[in-house]
């Protein structure tokens, strides 16, 4: 995968469509190679930025914040990104098969190539959930974007006549709008209901007056990309080649190789045992007397995700809650996600809220004077996240209790239970 191409194809194919369409239908193309080279990678974009603002930033109104639980939001992140992938393909075949209705011709690899093109301002557009109040309005412009691409697109791709592109389009969005819709209640009915800016896609430079030059940061959001896009398209060489064998273990292992790529992994990820996990979290807090404890360790779409929680309280009315969670197998998704989250602070009436990095560490923190509740949680070797939430006197009291845990040993880790496939 060649992520200065990727670059381009987004730029062009978002900036001069009535001209990229046609370079784009002439490409030589696989099935393989469009997914490998650029939709696992585009269709990522949006997962993490939900998951960024589901479960870390959070919806705030009338001064009180939502957000999902960690463990919540990385199976919502994982599960409607797989998903996510299987809505192209299907409406790939769709496309394809409808050909023929609207006067156009057959052939998989250019539905595809319709699908992923014309879904491109949609992806991008998908980041800006991340802006308070009117990320929506990116996101819905880029759906209508991409609605326009595709009308564009059919007639290239598709070799439909341009007077019927409209219908093959409106008859296609529909489609597209049903699948979706089944998609985002598969999510919520497994897990629950739930900006384009330099942070999303920094650590790209360009050089030269006509851009041929791009370099990629490996350690930026868009080459955390890059390297899933590679470790993506040598899982699917191994795919290929166990198929055609005709071993189903050697299948079974290719699929695993394949979702540890999508997952952002070099392998699989076995997330830390119950008992190791909620051994992270001590019996007392000061004053504040631990009065329950729990651990579970759940898998969704093969990916294994830890968590423990304990309560503590005192005779005086304090209680807080405090969370250790493991993303096991979404690891590499959560270390986009630590890359691609921006760096913000906000002033209320009765007090505060930011998201900054320390240490090499995502950090996120809010207080309430009034209600005197808050909350403050680390991401920890871009795999932990634990979090501290309650009633106290402070929110030094909630950092504490976050600095109670062994957050070296826990950052010492974050390799373990990686398998290599």
């Amino acid at each position: 995968m060649d992520s200065g191409k990727i670059i381009a194809r987004v730029k062009a194919i978002l900036t001069t469509p009535k001209t990229e369409w046609p370079v784009a239908a002439a490409e030589p193309a696989t099935v393989n190679s469009l997914f490998t080279g650029y939709i696992l990678i585009l269709a990522a974009l949006p997962a993490v930025a939900a998951f960024i603002k589901g479960s870390l930033i959070g919806t705030s109104a009338f001064g009180i914040t939502v957000r999902d639980s960690i463990g919540g939001g990385i199976t919502r992140m994982v599960l409607g990104y797989l998903l996510s992938l299987v809505v192209v393909y299907l409406m790939a075949l769709i496309i394809n098969a409808l050909a023929p209705t609207f006067g156009g011709q057959k052939d998989m690899v250019q539905a595809l190539k319709t699908v992923a093109y014309a879904w491109t301002a949609s992806w991008i557009a998908g980041i800006a959930v991340i802006v308070p109040w009117l990320g929506w309005l990116v996101a819905l412009a880029g759906a209508i974007y991409g609605v326009y691409l595709l009308y564009l697109g059919l007639p290239q791709t598709m070799k439909c006549p341009t007077e019927k592109s409209a219908g093959y389009t409106a008859v296609s969005v529909i489609i597209a709008f049903v699948l979706s819709w089944i998609v985002g209640a598969i999510v919520i009915g497994v897990v629950g209901t739930a900006a384009f800016t330099g942070a999303a896609m920094g650590g790209m430079h360009v050089t030269g007056s006509n851009g041929d030059s791009v370099t990629i940061d490996g350690n930026s959001a868009m080459g955390q990309l890059a390297a899933m896009g590679k470790r993506a398209e040598q899982a699917s060489k191994d795919m290929e080649a166990a198929q055609k064998s005709g071993d189903s273990a050697a299948q079974s292992a290719a699929m695993g190789k394949m979702m540890g790529a999508m997952a952002g992994t070099d392998g699989n990820v076995e997330a830390l045992a119950p008992d190791q996990i909620k051994a992270f979290l001590p019996d007392s807090l000061g004053n504040l007397k631990r009065s329950s404890l729990s651990a579970q360790r759940n898998k969704a779409m093969g990916m294994q995700i830890s968590e423990a929680s304990a309560d503590y309280s005192a005779d005086n009315g304090q209680h807080l809650t405090l969370e250790v969670s493991d993303t096991g197998g979404a690891k590499g998704l959560m270390s986009l996600a630590s890359a691609m989250a921006p760096e913000e602070e906000k002033q209320t009436e009765h007090g505060y809220e930011k998201t900054y990095s320390a240490g090499g560490n995502l950090v996120h923190e809010a207080w309430d004077t009034q209600s005197k509740y808050g909350e403050y949680s680390v991401v920890v070797g871009k795999r932990f996240t634990v979090k501290a939430t309650g009633n106290v006197d402070g929110i030094d009291q909630l950092k504490q209790a976050v600095g109670s845990v062994d957050l070296s040993r826990l950052e010492s880790l974050k390799d373990a239970g990686v398998k290599a496939n």
